[in-house]
């Protein structure tokens, strides 16, 4: 059954319809709307991160270290392996937000050669207000699906989620 509801990706199918006569009109619609959620979504998350002064990188590296757990640290080559980086591209992201407070290097206790990156109570408490906004978006944009609708969507995407990662592997 159709919906009855049309959006911008409707004028884009049907223009591709037109010139490329072979073209499965669903997936395109369903790829494009997509591509254009995840663009609100990434929009949205950086507009709410520029109000707290931060930038995507800065507050991905700060949530890596805050979702491991107390004490909020790692070493900068978990770090990296976790954010996909080089070491040396971690260690300038490290050096910036160490500027600004929001991370400490120190050596282990147990092991002085080691350096652990650990997160500030500066740099936990931006992480905490960015993850509380971001949330409160993601939740505006969910919202607008009934509970059903909700469980049925997160259904059919994790089902193409494991489909993409099946194929990585």
């Amino acid at each position: 059954m159709k919906d009855s509801v049309t959006d911008s990706v409707d004028g884009h199918v049907e223009l591709w319809a037109r010139e490329l006569p072979g073209l499965d009109l669903r997936v395109e619609g369903i790829a494009v709307r997509l591509q254009a959620l995840a663009r609100y979504l990434d929009r949205r998350r950086d507009a709410v991160l520029a109000g707290y002064g931060l930038q995507w990188w800065e507050f991905k590296t700060l949530h890596m270290l805050r979702r491991g757990g107390s004490p909020y640290q790692a070493t900068p080559g978990e770090l990296a392996v976790q954010l996909g980086l080089s070491p040396a591209a971690l260690t300038n992201r490290i050096d910036a937000l160490e500027r600004r407070g929001y991370v400490r290097r120190e050596h282990d206790r147990d092991d002085r050669r080691r350096v652990v990156a650990t997160l500030t109570k500066a740099g936990s408490e931006v992480w905490q207000r960015g993850i509380g906004d971001i949330q409160r978006v993601e939740e505006e944009l969910i919202r607008q699906l009934d509970p059903k609708s909700q469980e049925a969507l997160e259904g059919l995407l994790r089902r193409l989620v494991v489909a993409t990662e099946q194929k990585a592997n």
